[in-house]
């Protein structure tokens, strides 16, 4: 069995990570998997399913799973660690004596229940009592209920979740509402469309892209810019020294980073670097996305054997978010940056297959399966081999978040 996952952040007020939820395509609702009670283990969760742990999918955070009614009832949460998980029963279930039950036995385990997609409808009162968070989809809730509603919940025990927050303009809405934590890919979306200068504090960091973005290497220019700020010295010792990338020797210059990683290697990490500094006052999530976005088409672009240097694939995800990073029109950025011409295409949306790339990823992100099948055939990819790479730009991602923004 082959179990095909999503990721989808939640964020808190401060557009700070607070959560993950996973969705799943071989089950209803994206259900958790529909599995005989018997194979209700933890290894669900590992290599006979997904080759992931929830360590290499979390970043530390607790993981939302929504779980169908076989599931609760089958007592399967159980078999996953309390602090790692929350409990989502799905708005499909039946609020019968039996479920009730089951979460009042998995809630006093030390599990945290959430009810998904709710409507504010009388019959899940009784699941109340076990019940630590709510979540709200924007979208399908009529908006006078939830009015009516929500006051009972705010100062309670029990938070609340707006699920399908995609613009700035509803963040705020509902975080004056008094919603405690949002989902949707509203963080990664410019707050202002406006034209504006680079800084000059950035210019530096242009400087790096155009030596990541070049077939040549300028070792003793890039050495120079970087020598010039402290800070960026110190982020790429600590990108290069990470134990995913680095596990045995200590580098300590870009020189000794060349000679142990080479120039394709250095060059990622010098734009990841120019990246992460320019979104220094942007919420940290939005950078990761980034990453992963970068580890996956690079993964893909070799899969389709393109040419590595410049490492094309990789830099046309890790730039995905400039719109966002520098509340600029990506057209408007793109000009600014010396990138490809084939990367200012798919960035800007024109047919590539570096746009293809990025319209993988998204399919991805937003756990839209149908697409990314559509779009893995496209590329002459096999379904199996593009949720491996989606599997191992999440753990490399996780593992390079806390070395980008320390």
């Amino acid at each position: 069995m082959f179990t095909y996952i999503a990721r989808q952040a939640i964020l808190n007020k401060n557009k700070e990570l607070y959560a993950y939820e996973l969705l799943f395509r071989d089950g209803e609702n994206n259900c958790f998997p529909n599995i005989p009670p018997d194979e209700a283990t933890s290894k669900i969760l590992t290599d006979s399913h997904l080759d992931l742990g929830l360590e290499d999918i979390s970043a530390g955070k607790p993981v939302f799973i929504n779980f169908h009614q076989d599931t609760l009832l089958h007592r399967f949460p159980t078999s996953l660690d309390p602090k790692k998980v929350v409990i989502e029963v799905v708005e499909t279930v039946k609020p019968t004596a039996e479920l009730v039950q089951a979460c009042a036995n998995i809630k006093e385990l030390g599990y945290k229940i959430a009810l998904d997609d709710h409507d504010f409808d009388p019959m899940w009162d009784v699941l109340l009592p076990y019940t630590d968070i709510i979540k709200v989809d924007i979208v399908e809730c009529d908006e006078q209920v939830l009015i009516d509603n929500i006051g009972k919940y705010l100062g309670s025990n029990i938070k609340l979740i707006a699920e399908k927050i995609e613009t700035l303009q509803e963040f705020e809405k509902y975080r004056d509402m008094g919603f405690d934590y949002f989902q949707g890919y509203f963080f990664a979306k410019p707050e202002v469309i406006k034209q504006k200068k680079l800084p000059t504090s950035k210019l530096s960091l242009i400087e790096l892209i155009a030596a990541s973005t070049s077939e040549d290497f300028e070792l003793d220019k890039i050495s120079n810019i970087i020598q010039r700020d402290v800070s960026l010295s110190y982020k790429l010792l600590r990108f290069i020294n990470n134990p995913l990338v680095n596990k045995y020797n200590e580098i300590s210059d870009l020189r000794h980073a060349l000679n142990y990683m080479g120039q394709i290697e250095v060059k990622k990490f010098i734009a990841l670097l120019a990246l992460a500094n320019l979104g220094d006052n942007k919420p940290v999530e939005l950078i990761h996305l980034s990453l992963v976005r970068a580890k996956f088409c690079d993964l893909i672009g070799q899969a389709k054997s393109m040419n590595k240097n410049p490492p094309t694939g990789f830099l046309v995800g890790l730039f995905s978010l400039l719109d966002a990073l520098l509340d600029q029109p990506m057209e408007d950025i793109v000009e600014k940056l010396p990138i490809g011409e084939n990367i200012k295409a798919a960035l800007c949306g024109r047919e590539n297959e570096l746009r293809q790339f990025l319209a993988l990823i998204r399919a991805f992100e937003s756990g839209y399966w149908k697409g990314i099948a559509t779009i893995s055939s496209e590329l002459s990819l096999d379904l199996k081999m593009t949720q491996a790479f989606y599997n191992e730009s999440l753990k490399w991602g996780v593992a390079m978040r806390q070395s980008v923004r320390d």
